[in-house]
């Protein structure tokens, strides 16, 4: 059903479809908003996000239209004898598409990256409240693996 889906790196007039996005999301708790007063804050992280060489932020395109986004990011620590690890971030394919392949197009996606940038493993974080995205990460193969922890300091 997703024949026509396009990856491709976000492009600043994707901005607004990619904040409709997260603003539609009702579990994320992230306070996404498309209020206009909140563009000039979205545009300055997707501006540091298209400066940095080891983040990518990428939407998905079908119909003519952005159906879904999603950001890499490669971390290289000392733990794994120097290896690097490809994080998957802000996975979000718009509500009226979901069940068509997007999500899975668009991480099959971020693993392909992951092995051409030389990363020894792909990871990421899931809310603990959307336990139909845990187990749609599971068919592709992830594994439950730690227990994370946040703290706001803004």
């Amino acid at each position: 059903m997703t024949i026509d889906l396009e990856i491709r790196e976000a492009e600043r007039g994707d901005l607004p479809a990619i904040i409709a996005l997260f603003a539609n999301d009702r579990l994320g708790g992230h306070g996404d908003t498309a209020e206009p007063e909140a563009f000039g804050d979205y545009l300055a992280a997707f501006e540091e996000i298209s400066r940095s060489p080891h983040q990518t932020l990428y939407v998905a395109h079908l119909g003519g239209e952005v159906v879904g986004t999603f950001q890499i990011a490669l971390l290289t620590s000392l733990p794994g004898r120097g290896s690097s690890s490809l994080m998957i971030e802000a996975v979000q394919t718009r509500e009226d598409m979901r069940g068509r392949g997007i999500g899975e197009h668009m991480v099959r996606h971020a693993i392909a990256e992951a092995r051409a940038r030389g990363a020894a493993k792909v990871q990421l974080t899931s809310n603990a409240v959307r336990v139909d995205a845990h187990r749609f990460y599971e068919r592709l193969g992830f594994e439950r693996s730690h227990l994370g922890f946040k703290m706001r300091v803004k």
